[in-house]
């Protein structure tokens, strides 16, 4: 919330003409400054009376700031008995109406372009008789709320809204006991304790109107706000309450304004209305529940009603009464049958109507015709689908089309060049197809936001632009728009904050004129995913001063990384060609957050300074590209990683001791490089840790020191130590800490996002599969996987692995255990991937692994087993690779057969469908050492996430990629692996 705030303010501030203000407004008699203020005012007749009000800094105030204090000359009264000047004529001051005496009552400084730190020295304090002071819309730069504002005991109405205040909320306000109106609203304020909202409010009782939107309130409503029987409008847009809303508060019988939105923390329920003032209710973005009430449709004066993104359940009733709605916004409800409801036709005053994420499935009904009035229509996010209607074109007032992320099809007609007032359009993401001109939209002279991407269009585009016939765009997205090359009329473009080019086939250099656009507007651009070898004159630097967010991967761009500015939160440029060391320069940018090099050809060692930029950074991912030496061991504390990548390259020593400051590490990929170390049992101390990849180094000797903890590892799902030296017998104690495993939670996606940007990361799982990479978009928290292949561990396997009943992959394959296999791993009722192959275990396999209901991938080859093998269920869909090295085995489907005598009894005959999985032949035959052999993962993502929850996976790219570089390895019969990243 305050990084939102903080940027909603720095952009109006440089949205405005700036002259400097503070010491030089002294020089003219048009300024505040040079005003000897009357004692009838209260001041002291100081001269310098804007540095008494505000104390003007370097910052910069607009040009009319001077214009309007040109009213504030010294004027003699018309009466020469009269000493002093008369004030009361000024701009912004009001007296009584008789104003013998001077008594200041008004002061309405609002919009004045007042800039600096408010003195709490200041004589404005001295104005005892003010009751209305309005300091709105200004910029005090992080000033405090002076407390010596309760000197002001006759203020009614209080409005410091917008103006950039900070800090805690002065309790003297509370003092202020003849308010009946106070806003505070649109200022990084906050209340420091939970009862501060209490403190503030219980003295108040007069009051009419309360605004405190985005203040930082952290507290409960106090349920004494019902008592407040003037109370008109209250609005707590965005402030952190919390706990459930006093009910009574909607019955009060003169509230006309409520809006409580965007409190996710914030619960409740919708009373039965019998009768009310209400013209305004806000409740969108909650925590309510319930059901709503038919009584709504009581509440006929309603203009403006917002009840989305709750947890209301059951169905919206008819508000076919409510004939005056003008705002009505029901994102995220469910509408009976899951279509428009015909009593919206009714609502023939709706000038905006949300309807986003309600699941509303079929065409757009034709009886939205009669909302004439419509400026704004949002049906992003539902299941519409035919064309769009031909008396669509006929609602010309609309200025806000949203129909992003939908079923619609056919050709993009040429009568949206009607909308002469449309100033946003979003078709992205639907199954439009064709050729579109895009001159139909770059008639409309008002368009500031255009998003065509995601569908099956070709764009077509003339060469014949003029800067003086185009509108300017502030965000444009062409993905997937079959483009070949930059849009010629992008030259004349100098507004654009968001720029998404990606998905398309576009191909060569990117134009020079490129890197004169939109310099000091452009935040994100993204023309990843095209065949863009570089760039013209290719920059050292990127040239945008304003950038966030820059992404070029999956291009085959060439030679040094481009410095993008120190503005910037995300760098992707994954999958180049990019080569040279990664320049020191980088370290400078104090603001990165994502940084993803993975796939090129980048060399040399790293920065040095990389351990510092790790206090800003969260996701690195430099995976697959040359870099050699020792790696950093400078992470700091307060270290912010949250993925650390470097697996595929080409680094030796030991592993970097100073990652026990990453405390929020929850993903970390050293393998495929030649560390020489011993196990990392310190990294069991971090806490967020579930993800550890260790796989293909030179880690040696026994797992010890990972016992001495209980809590070690308490996070630990997917761990990966393949292919390494590890040796000595595996403590029971190793895996009784590992909590997260123990059982199956409930499934969402790992990911973490940057509220300042909009931008999302997601932890996503690449996987080779014999040489096709398939990448998956997300990692599920309900993934856990073990792999300890190809190492020297001796002795039983723990029987402790049986309380992992979480775990849906396990490979132990290539090691020296000994003893049975466990009839206890039974209880793994989630395996899908079970491969003890390549030991010396002895006995029969046990009966009991029949259960395993999900098991699709099973090997027990090359060890000394005798003995039937088991029949039934998933063992019935196993072939001969299964078994093959165990010269005493019998029955299918081994071509040995048992002998009758030695027979166990069997399970009684299951019906295949059963099985909660296809019967399909695996072939899985010796998994060897080495990548291919490595994260047992790859099997359990490639069969049991595909499988079971593909629904949940979107498939991204399929890519054929080339051999790995590195030939140290052995290549397997079967390649697996899998590379996590961002």
């Amino acid at each position: 919330m305050v990084k939102e705030l903080k940027a909603n303010r720095k952009g109006e501030r440089e949205m405005k003409k700036a002259v400097i203000c503070g010491e030089s407004a002294d020089s003219g008699d048009n300024s505040l400054a040079a005003t000897p203020l009357a004692a009838t005012m209260g001041f002291t007749g100081d001269s310098s009376y804007s540095r008494r009000l505000i104390h003007q800094d370097d910052e910069f105030c607009t040009a009319s700031w001077f214009q309007t204090f040109q009213s504030w000359k010294p004027r003699i009264r018309s009466n020469a008995s009269d000493a002093g000047f008369d004030c009361c004529s000024w701009y912004g001051v009001e007296c009584r109406n008789d104003h013998k005496n001077g008594q200041v009552i008004g002061l309405d400084l609002s919009e004045c372009s007042l800039c600096g730190h408010i003195n709490s020295n200041s004589t404005l304090f001295s104005l005892v008789h003010l009751q209305r002071l309005n300091l709105a819309m200004n910029d005090f730069d992080e000033s405090h709320i002076p407390s010596e504002i309760a000197h002001l005991k006759q203020l009614r109405s209080l409005n410091l809204s917008y103006s950039g205040f900070t800090g805690q909320i002065s309790n003297e306000i509370s003092h202020l006991m003849q308010l009946s109106s106070l806003d505070l609203s649109m200022n990084l304020l906050k209340l420091q304790t939970p009862s501060g909202f209490e403190h503030l409010l219980q003295n108040l009782t007069g009051l009419e109107e309360l605004d405190l939107s985005w203040v930082d309130i952290s507290s409960s409503v106090p349920h004494f706000l019902s008592n407040f029987s003037s109370l008109r409008s209250m609005m707590l847009y965005n402030c952190l309450l919390q706990n459930e809303f006093p009910k009574a508060i909607l019955e009060m019988p003169k509230l006309e304004i409520l809006d409580v939105a965007s409190n996710t923390n914030l619960i409740g329920s919708i009373p039965e209305f019998h009768s009310s003032n209400l013209l305004k209710l806000g409740l969108s973005d909650c925590s309510f529940s319930g059901t709503i009430p038919d009584s709504l449709s009581n509440l006929t004066q309603l203009t403006g009603l917002s009840l989305g993104g709750n947890k209301f359940r059951g169905f919206v009733p008819s508000l076919a009464s409510l004939s005056k709605l003008s705002f009505l916004r029901l994102s995220g409800c469910k509408f009976k049958k899951e279509r428009f409801p015909n009593w919206l036709g009714n609502l023939t005053k709706l000038n905006k109507l949300y309807l986003d994420g309600m699941n509303i499935k079929g065409e757009i009904p034709p009886f939205l015709a009669n909302l004439t009035e419509l400026a704004v229509v949002v049906l992003e996010g539902n299941f519409l689908t035919g064309h769009i209607p031909s008396w669509f074109f006929n609602l010309t007032q609309l200025s806000f089309i949203d129909l992003q992320q939908n079923q619609l099809q056919g050709p993009i007609s040429s009568s949206f060049s009607k909308f002469k007032r449309l100033q946003f359009l979003s078709l992205f993401s639907n199954n439009f197809q064709g050729k579109v001109d895009i001159d139909m939209f770059l008639q409309l002279n008002k368009l500031d936001t255009l998003r065509l991407g995601d569908n099956r269009i070709s764009l077509l585009s003339a060469n014949n632009y003029t800067n003086n016939t185009l509108p300017q765009l502030t965000e444009l997205n062409l993905k997937s728009c079959n483009l070949k090359e930059f849009p010629s009329f992008l030259h004349f473009q100098d507004k654009l904050i968001d720029l998404r080019l990606n998905d398309n086939k576009i191909d060569g250099l990117v134009p020079v004129w490129i890197w004169n656009n939109s310099k000091e507007t452009l935040q994100k651009i993204d023309l990843s995913y095209n065949s863009i070898t570089g760039f013209h004159q290719h920059p050292r630097f990127l040239p945008w001063r304003s950038l966030q967010l820059f992404f070029i991967s999956h291009n085959q761009v060439r030679g040094q990384l481009p410095i993008p500015p120190q503005t910037t939160i995300a760098y992707g440029a994954e999958n180049n060609n990019l080569t040279r060391e990664i320049p020191p320069m980088i370290c400078d940018m104090k603001s990165l957050q994502m940084f993803d090099l993975f796939s090129n050809n980048l060399s040399g060692t790293l920065p040095l300074c990389f351990g510092s930029l790790s206090n800003s950074l969260s996701f690195l991912d430099l995976s697959r590209n040359n870099f050699h030496g020792k790696i950093m061991n400078s992470f700091m504390h307060g270290c912010m990683l949250k993925s650390f990548d470097v697996s595929e390259n080409r680094f030796t020593g030991q592993l970097p001791r100073s990652l026990t400051n990453c405390t929020n590490l929850k993903v970390l990929s050293l393998g495929a490089n030649s560390f020489d170390d011993v196990f990392p049992f310190w990294m069991g101390t971090l806490p967020e840790l579930q993800v550890l990849d260790l796989r293909s180094n030179k880690l040696y000797g026994p797992i010890q020191g990972s016992t001495a903890v209980s809590t070690h590892f308490s996070k630990l799902r997917i761990i990966d130590l393949s292919n390494n030296g590890f040796s000595g017998q595996l403590d029971q104690k190793y895996f009784q800490a590992w909590n997260a495993m123990k059982s199956v939670g409930k499934s969402s996606v790992m990911e973490a996002n940057d509220k300042s940007s909009g931008f999302t990361w997601d932890y996503t799982i690449r996987v080779i599969h014999k040489a096709v990479n398939t990448q998956y978009e997300h990692i599920l928290t309900i993934d856990m996987a073990i792999d300890l292949s190809c190492n020297h561990f001796e002795g039983e396997i723990p029987l402790s692995i049986q309380d992992l009943q979480g775990l849906q992959s396990l490979n132990l394959s290539n090691n020296h255990f000994t003893g049975h296999v466990l009839p206890s791993l039974e209880s793994l009722k989630n395996v899908d991937a079970l491969d003890l192959s390549q030991n010396e275990l002895s006995g029969e396999i046990p009966q009991q692994l029949v259960q395993l209901n999900f098991l699709s991938i099973f090997n027990v080859s090359f060890n000394n087993l005798e003995g039937r093998i088991p029949q039934g269920k998933q063992f019935n869909t196993f072939d001969n690779s299964s078994y093959m090295g165990n010269s005493r085995l019998c029955g299918q489907p081994l071509s040995k057969e048992c002998q009758m005598s030695k027979a166990s009894k069997l399970p009684p005959p299951t019906n295949m469908s059963e099985s909660l999985f296809p019967i399909e032949r695996i072939d899985w035959i010796i998994i060897l050492c080495g990548v291919g052999s490595g994260l047992v993962v790859g099997i359990f993502i490639g069969n049991f996430l595909y499988g079971r929850y593909s629904d949940r996976f979107i498939k991204r790219k399929d890519r054929w990629v080339r051999p790995l570089r590195n030939t140290r390895r052995n290549q397997g019969t079967i390649i697996l692996y899998i590379i996590l990243k961002l």
